[in-house]
């Protein structure tokens, strides 16, 4: 069983609370329990306000106290939050009845007066004792954090974010919630008197069990199990003068950065969103510029220390596909026969083999599309393509990113917008090169996305399955129409009839 941790601090003021809440919330997911004790008056309200209105980013958002409530329920972007007080308690079975017991699956709870009830709080949670410290002013509180069970690693790891924020200076610096990514890394803006800069949590984690030949999924398709390739790339990118954050402080152990942040332009406009075309033509024409450079595949991390950019080789592409076969086929209530998979597995081997493995290398970012571009209208040029999602990177066919870019996953890209953005792609390679292969690159395109869209019906499945992330499933119908549109290809014919006959679409 995991000991308990436990770490105090000074509050002088409430914004000191409100400092060390969000700092508490970047580390929160959806499922914990934090406890908040004291007298009264001791902060326990003040504390449990502070981080309601940073997860809604809302600093005027009416937080009751709920002594007479009991608990209050606050449906927030990400999850849903439970803010109970159980001054009024007066056994643990009364819990059930106002619905705290058990706690609402996948909600976060925030409880005042735990001590009210203890045998009903759960083993895996974290408690803030926060007391009264007149010595350092009226308003001082002082609080100890204590993370139980799996909860000590999370308690383990707001200290030494903590101590980063204060070693790089931002330790006052004011805290804004920033939406996440469908990765475990978290966000915040910080703001100080000299601008707005970015936090980023990364922690080291494989994504999964250890279940492709010994590898993780991460691992086995070289997805980035910590920040060091976010730095490494973010330095390479910027190398070649493009757009890439700035790196300002950094733990690389520990997966802490500070930096640059672009603000929040975006290259879509209106509900449901669109792509500005003009901001689409720029990021067309970086992808462009990158993929006619001669790239190095080893990149500086650190003083005596390098990074290098693995291979988006067969076997990655083939885990990836996979997924569709393993989350999507069983959600649409269809199971492959053995002699089915084995027969998918092998025409897709013998594509890729035959078709990306042989293909010039690039740096493939991998999610090169709207929610990772941010537009930087003061700069000039492929400059104001901002890019923020890039740790991910691999050496591969350049067609994959433009089909990311292209047949966007988060929004309609319409098939004309497509096509004209295609053709200037082209147009511009083929003003650096004569010599460059229009149709060569139109098949490679074709299989990317093929291979890129077959992934994501299976990846958005997971997400809902596995992460509780229904959200996702949303754009499974735009993915189905993509991945048509690529099956069209002559050189996808035999893909485009066991597509038909294997693969029920989305919603049947």
């Amino acid at each position: 069983m995991t000991s308990p941790t436990t770490f105090s601090l000074a509050l002088p003021n409430e914004t000191a609370t409100a400092h060390l809440m969000a700092d508490l919330a970047l580390l929160t997911a959806p499922g914990d329990v934090i406890t908040l004790s004291g007298d009264l008056g001791a902060g326990k309200t003040a504390a449990a306000r502070a981080m309601i209105r940073y997860f809604a980013g809302d600093e005027e958002l009416e937080v009751p106290s709920p002594t007479f409530t009991l608990a209050q329920t606050y449906d927030l972007p990400s999850f849903q939050l439970i803010h109970a007080d159980l001054y009024r308690i007066k056994d643990a079975a009364e819990l059930e009845e106002i619905g705290l017991s058990p706690l609402p699956e996948g909600a976060v709870a925030l409880i005042e007066w735990p001590e009210r009830a203890p045998e009903a709080m759960p083993a895996d949670r974290i408690d803030i004792a926060l007391s009264h410290r007149p010595a350092l002013g009226s308003n001082a509180r002082a609080a100890e954090i204590t993370g139980h069970g799996k909860c000590a690693a999370t308690v383990e790891r707001l200290k030494a974010l903590r101590q980063f924020l204060d070693d790089a200076g931002y330790g006052e610096a004011k805290r804004i919630c920033m939406a996440g990514d469908a990765s475990i890394r978290s966000y915040a803006r910080l703001v100080r008197d000299d601008g707005v800069f970015i936090l980023m949590n990364s922690p080291k984690r494989p994504d999964g069990p250890a279940v492709y030949d010994g590898k993780s999924y991460s691992a086995a398709v070289h997805l980035a199990e910590d920040v060091k390739p976010f730095v490494a790339i973010a330095n390479g990118l910027r190398a070649q003068s493009l757009s890439a954050p700035a790196i300002h402080h950094a733990d690389l152990d520990a997966g802490f950065l500070i930096t640059e942040d672009f603000g929040t332009a975006v290259v879509v406009e209106g509900d449901p969103p669109a792509p500005i075309v003009e901001r689409y033509e720029a990021a067309t024409d970086m992808l462009a510029a990158l993929h006619r450079e001669s790239l190095p595949e080893t990149l500086p991390l650190a003083p005596h220390i390098t990074y290098t950019i693995p291979p988006f080789d067969t076997d990655a592409m083939l885990v990836e596909i996979g997924l569709m076969v393993e989350w999507y086929m069983p959600d649409r209530g269809t199971e492959l026969s053995s002699e089915l998979r084995t027969q998918f597995v092998t025409m897709w081997r013998e594509l890729l083999d035959s078709k990306a493995a042989t293909a010039a290398k690039n740096w493939v970012l991998r999610d090169f599309h709207s929610p990772n571009i941010i537009w930087l209208g003061e700069r000039e040029g492929i400059k104001r393509i901002g890019i923020i999602d890039f740790q991910d990177t691999v050496l591969g066919p350049g067609a994959y990113d433009l089909v990311s870019l292209l047949q966007d996953a988060r929004i309609d890209v319409p098939e004309q917008v497509e096509l004209n953005l295609f053709s200037r792609y082209i147009k511009a390679r083929r003003a650096a090169d004569e010599n460059f292969d229009a149709a060569g690159f139109a098949e490679l395109y074709a299989i990317m996305s093929a291979q890129r869209n077959t992934r994501l019906l299976g990846t958005f499945a997971r997400l809902n399955r596995r992460d509780g992330k229904p959200q996702y499933l949303r754009h499974q119908p735009r993915i189905w129409t993509y991945l048509n549109r690529s099956l069209a290809h002559p050189a996808l014919a035999d893909f485009r009839q066991w597509y038909a006959a294997n693969v029920p679409p989305p919603g049947s």
